[in-house]
């Protein structure tokens, strides 16, 4: 498998984790933690990961590109997570998910804005079929509603907006540094502006009365959800375009119906017309994916 594939592989197993991440995290909230508490060991949790990894392949940052990194952890860390929780604990699991369909059209329009990328007719028309089928799946009955408030689903859009930004911001610090040095950096900087609305709800968890499945799903969001997650979406970053990366979201509507139904007996119904929609999704992403070029690192 070439380096392109591997990104692509990557790619979609990030999107897996997190459409699995819809079901856990709405199952530990606010019963378990309160969001903001959940936010702050997520983050401090995995930064402290990075930050491990990061010791033994050390590189120092140029002060020119300080600020950029702290955008990216303002953006893809902090803004991302907060209004990522928030509003998941005020809508429905699949809900939410479509409404992350807004990112890929954003990441399109700020990679040809900010790091001129091209945008070419085949990206254009993936990123539309995908939007297509996204929507689709909800139009048709793939999720309940269930739940959901115009509050989170605003929550949801300004996440969906600053993570968009945070892929375009992060892809030139990818021709530079390693994943885990511009992670270690952005996680830092994210537990800093996290720690003033966490502290008191991570205070507030029951620990010692924390089951097995409970402190294991937490332990699921931490290293796979956060850790794992985000090193594979910026490791892949080295060699795609934001815009690819930013599609590879499409999958999270399919992905997240799959796990709810796969977890919640009767939660959703799945059928051909699911399916259909679940096609165009995937044929999307390929549409965008096939015509970018391999940029790597040199």
């Amino acid at each position: 498998m070439d380096r392109r594939n591997q990104a692509f592989a990557a790619l979609f197993f990030v999107n897996l984790l997190y459409g699995i991440n819809y079901v856990v995290a709405k199952g530990l909230m606010p019963a378990v933690i309160g969001p903001s508490g959940f936010i702050l060991l997520r983050v401090v949790g995995a930064g402290v990961l990075f930050w491990c990894v990061h010791a033994f392949r050390h590189r120092p940052v140029a002060w020119s590109d300080a600020m950029r990194l702290v955008l990216c952890g303002l953006t893809g860390v902090a803004i991302n997570q907060l209004m990522f929780f928030h509003g998941l604990m005020r809508t429905s699991a699949v809900h939410a998910s479509i409404i992350m369909v807004a990112t890929p059209i954003l990441v399109l329009v700020l990679s040809g804005v900010l790091i001129g990328e091209r945008i070419t007719p085949a990206k254009a028309a993936g990123v539309a079929l995908g939007a297509t089928g996204a929507l689709l799946l909800i139009l048709l009955g793939g999720g309940h509603s269930d739940g959901s408030s115009i509050l989170g689903d605003l929550f949801i859009l300004v996440n969906a907006s600053s993570y968009a930004v945070f892929l375009v911001l992060a892809k030139p610090l990818m021709a530079k540094y390693s994943a885990t040095t511009v992670m270690a950096w952005c996680f830092l900087v994210g537990s800093l502006l996290v720690v003033p609305f966490g502290w008191q709800d991570l205070m507030a968890v029951d620990r010692a009365g924390l089951t097995a499945e409970q402190a294991g799903g937490l332990a699921f969001v931490v290293v796979m959800v956060t850790f794992v997650a985000y090193l594979l979406n910026t490791w892949a970053l080295r060699l795609v375009q934001p815009s690819v990366a930013g599609t590879f979201i499409y999958l999270q509507p399919v992905l997240a119906l799959l796990a709810t139904w796969l977890a919640v007996e009767g939660g959703v119904e799945l059928g051909w017309m699911q399916g259909a929609a679940a096609g165009c999704i995937f044929t999307g992403v390929w549409l965008v994916g096939r015509k970018e070029q391999t940029h790597r690192p040199a």
